[in-house]
């Protein structure tokens, strides 16, 4: 499966799994499917409740509404995330590491057109599948993408250590266990990161995220090497949590 690298406001590079042709071509049917039932569903109630004159007025209140709106409204509102994207744990994300914002999802919104409905999804289908970022028109224009919002082969925390290296351990950053199981995840991919590629912008990034970590929980105690100091922070969450 195809990947890419965002850095984060932080300054720390993450890497995300990229949404394959067929996840968002399933993500989308879902969301087509939750935008015909509902505007049946609400098309039956305007018709009970209004009599027959106003009928007309329906696809202007209801299904003209729903169709263009539901999308982006429901992205927006869910943090770049329709009910099929959920649904299929796929996700919006900007490329250069900052929140998707109600412009990026207009642009995305206004080139759906093109992308997928004037052009029955071919002009979506070939971006998808044969860009480096797997990008749609809207996403190009936009700086986004679709990730995996959950990787299919996620990595538990427990699995991260051997737990019989450890059993004697005397933890040395108690404020550690205010961290979440997701933080701790993200300091493990710093640090494998750093291992793969031994460059000044992985130490600094690995340095800028020991920085926020330690203002984030009032860390005072000195240290020398930022990879220890990492090490000793995710060997001290497992002792202080499992």
């Amino acid at each position: 499966m195809k990947t890419i690298d965002i850095t984060t406001a932080q300054n720390v590079t993450i890497e995300h799994q990229l949404a394959a042709v067929g996840d968002r071509i399933f993500a989308f049917i879902i969301d087509f499917l939750i935008i015909v039932l509902g505007i049946v569903f609400l098309r039956l109630i305007f018709v009970s409740i209004f009599a027959e004159p106003f009928h007309k007025f329906a696809d202007y209140f209801i299904s003209v509404p729903i169709f263009l709106f539901y999308t982006p409204a429901s992205e927006m509102l869910s943090h770049g995330r329709s009910i099929g994207k959920i649904a299929v744990g796929l996700k919006v994300v900007k490329l250069n590491g900052q929140e998707v914002g109600f412009t990026d999802y207009l642009i995305r919104w206004t080139f759906r057109m093109v992308d997928i409905y004037f052009s029955l999804g071919s002009v979506a289908t070939l971006l998808v599948s044969s860009t480096e970022k797997a990008q749609r028109l809207g996403d190009m224009l936009a700086n986004t993408t679709v990730v995996r919002a959950k990787p299919k082969y996620s990595v538990q925390l427990k699995s991260i250590l051997s737990m019989q290296s450890i059993e004697n351990y005397s933890p040395r950053y108690p404020e550690v266990k205010n961290m979440t199981e997701k933080d701790m995840l993200l300091v493990k991919e710093t640090l494998e990161r750093m291992k793969r590629h031994p460059n000044s912008a992985h130490q600094a990034a690995a340095e800028n995220l020991a920085k926020v970590i330690c203002a984030h929980l009032h860390i005072t105690n000195e240290y020398t090497q930022t990879d220890t100091f990492l090490r000793t922070l995710i060997n001290d969450y497992i002792v202080l949590t499992r």
